[in-house]
Order: C-alpha cells, then sequence, then structure tokens
C-alpha cells in the first residue's frame, strides 16, 4: 500500500512541476541553476518538486543531475545536486551568412557548439542557393555526429519583417530586397529531412540574445548591443530577456545614425551614418590601406588594430572611428537608458585598444553616461551570432519540453 501511495505522491508533484519545466530548463540552460537547490528558489517550488521536475528534463535527455556531488572545501551540510546541460543531447542546426561568406554549425543547449562546418567565403546572389548549401553542410555535420535535431535557426545581416520573415535590407549582398528567407529556409531544412521547425533573424539581435544568455549581456535587464560585423553596422535591444524587435520585427537600425554630416554616402539615402563611418571598409580606408580580397574585411580591421596600432596612421584611424561611435552610442543611451551596453565585431577590438577614449567620448555626449552608470563591455561569445541563431530554434523547446521532444 505504502508503494502505491509513494508512487501516486512522485506523479502528483510531477504534475504539479509540468507547468515549471520549461521555466526550469531556461534557467540551466541560461547557467542559473546550476544546482537543485538553486532551482527549488529560483522556481519557488519545494524541494521535492524541483526534483521531480529536474528528473523529468532528465528523462528527456535535456539535462544530468549529479546526486553524488562533490563538497567544496570548508563547505558544511550535504552539497546540493548538480543540474547541467546533456553532453550528448539534442542538438539545432544554427547557420549564418554574411558578407564575406556563410557558415553552419550544431548547437546543443547552453549555446554550447557541438561542430561547425568549414565556413564558406562566397555569397550567391540568389539567397535559395547559399541557404541550400548551408543546409546542405549542417546535414553532413549531422550525419557525422548522429544527433538528433530539434529546429534550425538563421542569422542574416538584414532587418527581418514579421510576420512573414522577409529580409527586408539585406544591403551588403546581392540579395534582393524583401527575399522570403525564412520560408526559403524552411523550404531546405524540410528538404535536407531534418527535423523541427526553422526560424530567421537579424544576426545583431540574435548576437544580443546569445550575450543576454551566455555571454558578456547576463544579468543586465535593459540591455544595448552595437556591434560591425563583416559590413555596416547593427543594433539590438533585450528588455526584461526579450528582444525588442518593434512591431514588425524592424526595430533598433541603428546603422543609420547620423554621426558625421559631411560624411560618406549611405545605402539608405543619408550622408555619415555609422553604418558607413563605423564599419570594417571605413577603417580601412581611414587607415590607407587598399582592403584585399585574400581575408574578411573584419579579419584585415582587426589584425590591424590588435597587432600594428602604434603606427601612427592606424590608431588616428582607429581614434576617428572610436568618436564616431561614441557619438552614435551617446544618443543611443540618452533615448534607450540602458544598464549595460556591449560591443561586438571591429567595435569590440576597438574598445579593447582604447577604452577611456570611447567611455570618454559616450560620457561627454550622454546625459547618463556622465554619472558613469552605464558600463560599456565587450562581448565575449566567438560566435554569437551562430549561438544567437541558435536561440531561437531552441526556444519551442524552452518554452515546453514535453510537447518539443515528443
Amino acid at each position: 500500500m505504502s508503494g502505491k501511495v509513494e508512487g501516486t505522491t512522485s506523479r502528483t508533484r510531477l504534475d504539479r512541476g509540468r507547468g515549471a519545466l520549461g521555466p526550469a530548463l531556461e534557467l540551466v540552460h541560461t547557467g542559473r541553476a546550476p544546482t537543485r537547490a538553486v532551482l527549488t528558489v529560483e522556481l519557488g517550488v519545494t524541494r521535492a518538486t524541483a526534483g521531480a521536475v529536474a528528473a523529468e528534463l532528465e528523462a528527456l535527455g535535456l539535462i544530468t543531475v549529479d546526486a553524488r556531488p562533490g563538497a567544496a572545501a570548508g563547505s558544511q551540510g550535504r552539497p546540493s545536486h548538480r543540474l547541467d546541460i546533456a553532453e550528448d543531447g539534442p542538438v539545432v542546426l544554427a547557420a549564418q551568412v554574411h558578407a564575406d561568406g556563410f557558415r553552419a554549425a550544431l548547437v546543443g543547449l547552453g549555446g554550447r557548439i557541438v561542430a561547425t562546418a568549414p565556413g564558406c567565403e562566397t555569397v550567391d546572389a540568389d539567397p535559395a542557393k547559399v541557404l541550400g548549401s548551408v543546409v546542405d553542410a549542417g546535414a553532413q555535420l549531422l550525419r557525422y555526429t548522429g544527433r538528433r535535431c530539434v529546429g534550425a535557426g538563421l542569422a542574416v545581416p538584414s532587418a527581418v519583417a514579421e510576420p512573414e520573415g522577409l529580409a527586408l535590407n539585406p544591403l551588403h549582398l546581392a540579395w534582393p530586397a524583401g527575399a522570403p528567407v525564412r520560408e526559403i529556409f524552411a523550404e531546405q531544412v524540410r528538404a535536407a529531412g531534418i527535423a523541427g521547425p526553422a526560424f530567421a533573424g537579424n544576426d545583431v539581435n540574435l548576437a544580443a540574445l546569445a550575450e543576454h544568455r551566455h555571454g558578456a549581456g547576463r544579468g543586465a535587464r535593459d540591455l544595448l548591443c552595437v556591434a560591425t560585423g563583416h559590413r555596416g553596422v547593427g543594433g539590438a535591444l533585450v528588455l526584461d530577456g526579450r528582444l525588442h524587435t518593434g512591431s514588425s520585427g524592424l526595430a533598433l537600425e541603428v546603422g543609420h545614425l547620423m554621426v558625421n554630416p559631411e560624411g560618406r554616402p549611405c545605402h539608405c539615402g543619408g550622408r555619415g551614418c555609422l553604418d558607413v563611418e563605423a564599419d570594417p571598409l571605413a577603417f580601412l580606408v581611414a587607415a590607407g590601406r587598399d582592403p584585399g580580397p585574400e581575408v574578411s574585411l573584419l579579419k584585415q580591421a582587426n589584425e590591424l588594430i590588435r597587432g600594428q596600432y602604434q603606427d601612427p596612421a592606424i590608431r588616428t584611424a582607429a581614434e576617428t572611428l572610436i568618436d564616431r561611435l561614441g557619438l552614435g552610442l551617446a544618443g543611443l543611451v540618452n533615448i534607450l537608458n540602458p544598464d549595460r551596453v556591449i560591443l561586438g565585431g571591429l567595435h569590440r577590438a576597438l574598445l579593447d585598444a582604447d577604452p577611456d577614449r570611447l567611455r570618454a567620448v559616450v560620457a561627454d555626449r550622454s546625459l547618463w553616461g556622465r554619472s558613469g552608470s552605464v558600463p560599456i563591455l565587450a562581448c565575449t561569445l566567438d560566435h554569437n551570432s551562430l549561438v544567437g541563431a541558435a536561440e531561437l530554434a531552441w526556444q519551442p523547446v524552452l518554452d515546453n519540453p514535453l510537447t518539443a521532444m515528443a
């Protein structure tokens, strides 16, 4: 009789905790619940319910529960069960297309990149060909690793209009404006026999999402991300853990802030925008370097800053870009009042090279920056747009693990 009662009690605990499966998985996924004790507190449930929830996530093959963790030196009491992502668990296909090529990877929970395919350095003018190639590369990785795939995500250098999933302004690709990238990507994923839903989003939006969950943005409430990758400048805002994309997915096109009235013509029809005043091409031109086709513009610019910053021409060019970037950031800080700013791509290298100059420009031009209360940090994930694309594909699992893993 006692065994029947005990089994009924366990089922009752699990039934109560089923609604907590998604929040619990997100806590482990983002590293905010490394133990069952922390999970119990974060979920606001009993220890028994937290144990049932963790056991269910383990049964789904998503996490591991270590019932015999080693106690820390000098600690008292019984240590709590450690929770971690299952190393051999499912993955998602993440893909990124940029001006200098494309890449595919398999990404597990926790933002862990499991495998990557060699990057391609050419981008065809037909998005279907490019997305077909990147999905084929992902399918090969899945066959090689034998991992279960539960979805796919794509990062593109364009605003992606919702709900249609259209790449409205792929300015630095030869793709047509308004290309239905999400539909094309989903078709290629299905044709390759890859299971799960497919998603697409703007690359800087996805970089910000990845950094908020796994990198330099962890713990921020209102996070502003500004980055320049291979061409152009993008921005993103994460509010209370969610991307702010506006009414139709087009918010935070910060590349078209004017920072130099006498500057270069911009693709948007304006002049002196961040997009053309603070990206790798602008830096190389300011430094008097002829951009070669051998490696990407981003790599050329980063190597000059990190390896030859004492060269007067390189330093002057970098300072010019820092001042332009700082002016743009100050305006954004005045409008958005974020509690943290993170910089990616070439902007990360500029911050590393002369952090005091950039912070001084922002403080001088920003009402809130003068108080010194807005930290400006470098992004910490090397492939944050890829990891962010994976976050799109993981979201249905985080929302409802039982349904997504059925």
